[in-house]
């Protein structure tokens, strides 16, 4: 049995989020008193005593809405709902009943699944502890009294929601699968890769630049393999973050590449690489993280026999500090090329995990000594000793030298290059770490 599914629903402001993150127990929403913060479903993996479960944050319900973004939170929301074993449906005492509950409460009826009633913003049941029998009148259960940003009342409310599982959560099982997270400047068709990959509408996409500003888990399936991809808000220059939702977003989306394994970079196509994608790729190259640069929107682009060459010549220029990444030239409007994304992903996912011998680690670091002495300041020259590889994702090799101050970027370099010219290594960052021997441990 799978684990159980656990929606929060509800008109947009009455503390969804704040919930969220309550049970959580992580600032995983952003929580703002601007209603419509939330846009995207939200997941997190949770426990109660001795049930896990998924729980789903969602944007608002505005029932009679015509907003473009309203109407797709909604469709977002009714999503969540469909998905849903159990439903938390989040009213707000202070603001009282209000039409759009009661319409709330009739789409939920409608779903025939079981539905826990939470009254938010009970700080002080002496004070709201009458007014929350009002929602009886909503007619669909007993109303739960909580306080979300206070935590109160919470127990109760899971207690209700636990109860309505036909067993106990499963135990959490590690989870192997591959974490991919799409990054890249607003609007450049993150969202739109997601949706075309999953075959529905999971994500929201309009032309409205900045639409998706939490991070989203949606798993795909693809040839029996199931990839986890993680689309993030879009980021902005730190000049044009206008709005301090801009840098909840920046906060997310440098979450989710920590979380990835593998991060594409999405490139406009029409508008060509930039300094700031230089900067967002660097976040996932910091990480030491897998990474794809999927230059999107190229049916838009006029093409001759040297266009694609030119374009990739702009990128390593642009991204000469990660010559390591590779490369896809995608539309996400017409499908071009989306089926090359996943081998391109298992390709880094491997070099990423590849693991090289010892011994022939030093037979390539003595062939590349030989070829090109070790830097020296002061008439001491650096000496390296042994190399080893210690950790995979990404990998990860030790060298013992005789002096850390006398190691140089450029020989680092140097040697990178030496290694991924035997082993490839491609998509993938390398990382090395330098070990002072002490003096009597020394092999001249």
């Amino acid at each position: 049995m799978s684990k159980p599914i656990v929606a929060i629903v509800g008109r947009p402001n009455v503390g969804k989020s704040t919930l969220f993150n309550a049970v959580a127990g992580d600032t995983i929403s952003i929580v703002k008193d601007t209603p419509g913060v939330t846009r995207d479903r939200i997941y997190a993996e949770c426990s109660w005593l001795d049930m896990n479960f998924t729980l789903i944050d969602t944007g608002g319900i505005e029932p009679e809405s015509t907003d473009i973004i309203l109407s797709q939170m909604r469709e977002q929301a009714q999503i969540a709902i469909d998905t849903a074993d159990v439903i938390i449906f989040l009213v707000d005492v202070r603001q009282g009943l209000t039409d759009s509950d009661q319409r709330v409460a009739e789409i939920l009826r409608r779903s025939r699944k079981p539905v826990v009633l939470a009254v938010n913003k009970v700080d002080s049941f002496q004070k709201y502890g009458n007014e929350i029998y009002e929602f009886y009148n909503l007619g669909i259960g007993d109303p739960i009294g909580i306080s979300a940003s206070s935590r109160l009342g919470i127990g109760d409310l899971l207690d209700a929601v636990t109860s309505h599982f036909t067993a106990g959560g499963l135990e959490e099982e590690e989870d192997d699968r591959p974490r991919i997270a799409i990054v890249g400047k607003p609007n450049v068709g993150k969202s739109s890769i997601i949706n075309r990959l999953t075959g529905e509408n999971r994500v929201i996409v309009s032309d409205i630049a900045g639409t998706t500003r939490d991070a989203v888990d949606t798993e795909v399936v693809h040839q029996g393999t199931e990839y986890v991809f993680i689309d993030t808000a879009g980021l902005r220059r730190k000049n044009k973050i206008k709005e301090e939702l801009e840098r909840y977003s920046i906060i997310r989306a440098v979450t989710a590449v920590e979380r990835a394994d593998v991060v594409i970079v999405v490139i406009d196509a029409v508008e060509g690489v930039t300094e700031q994608d230089a900067k967002i790729a660097g976040i996932a190259h910091e990480r030491g993280k897998g990474i794809i640069v999927a230059v999107n929107k190229w049916d838009a682009v006029e093409k001759d026999d040297k266009t694609i060459y030119e374009f990739t010549k702009k990128i390593q220029n642009t991204l000469s500090f990660m010559p390591y990444a590779q490369m896809v030239f995608i539309s996400a409007i017409t499908g071009q090329r989306l089926g090359k994304l996943f081998e391109v992903i298992d390709l880094v996912r491997q070099n990423q995990n590849l693991r090289v011998a010892t011994g022939v680690l030093n037979e390539i670091m003595s062939e590349a000594v030989a070829l090109k002495q070790p830097p020296s300041d002061k008439g001491r020259r650096l000496r390296l000793y042994y190399i080893t590889q210690v950790a995979v994702k990404p990998p990860t090799f030790v060298i013992f030298v005789n002096d850390k101050e006398l190691t140089h970027f450029s020989y680092t370099r140097y040697l990178e290059n030496q290694i991924r010219e035997a082993f490839g290594f491609k998509g993938t960052a390398l990382k090395f770490i330098y070990r002072e021997r002490s003096g009597k441990d020394q092999k001249e």
